[in-house]
C-alpha cells in the first residue's frame, strides 16, 4: 500500500526534531453542497531540525516514532527553495547594464 502525502504549514519548530505541520483540506459538504474548510494538525519527524515556522512542507506517513508522531518531513523549508533570490536577479540583468553600472 503506498504512503499517503500531504502538504502544509508548520506552526511550530519548539520541539527536538518534531515540527507541528497544518494541513488544510476542502470538501463538498453531503447536504449543503458547498465548499467546507477543515483542517487538521500531524506531528512530524524533521531529523536535522532545518525546518523553521511558516515553512511549506510535505509530509509522508511513516512507522510509529512515537505516541502521536507517525508522519516523516520529505521535503520543504531551504531544501525545496531555489537558490538566493539575490543570485537569480544578478544572472537576469544584461551586459550592457553591468557596464553602465561598472562606469557609474
Amino acid at each position: 500500500m503506498p504512503k499517503r502525502i500531504l502538504e502544509g504549514k508548520v506552526v511550530s519548530d519548539k520541539m527536538d526534531k518534531t515540527v507541528t505541520v497544518l494541513v488544510e483540506r476542502r470538501f463538498m459538504h453531503p447536504v449543503y453542497k458547498k465548499y467546507v474548510k477543515r483542517t487538521d494538525k500531524y506531528a512530524a519527524h524533521d531529523e536535522s531540525n532545518a525546518i523553521k515556522e511558516g515553512d511549506v512542507v510535505q509530509i509522508e506517513e511513516c512507522r510509529p516514532i512515537s505516541k502521536r508522531k507517525t508522519w516523516a518531513v520529505i521535503q520543504g523549508g531551504a531544501a525545496a527553495a531555489p537558490a538566493n533570490k539575490k543570485e537569480t536577479k544578478a544572472k537576469a540583468v544584461p551586459k550592457a547594464e553591468k557596464e553602465t553600472k561598472e562606469k557609474a
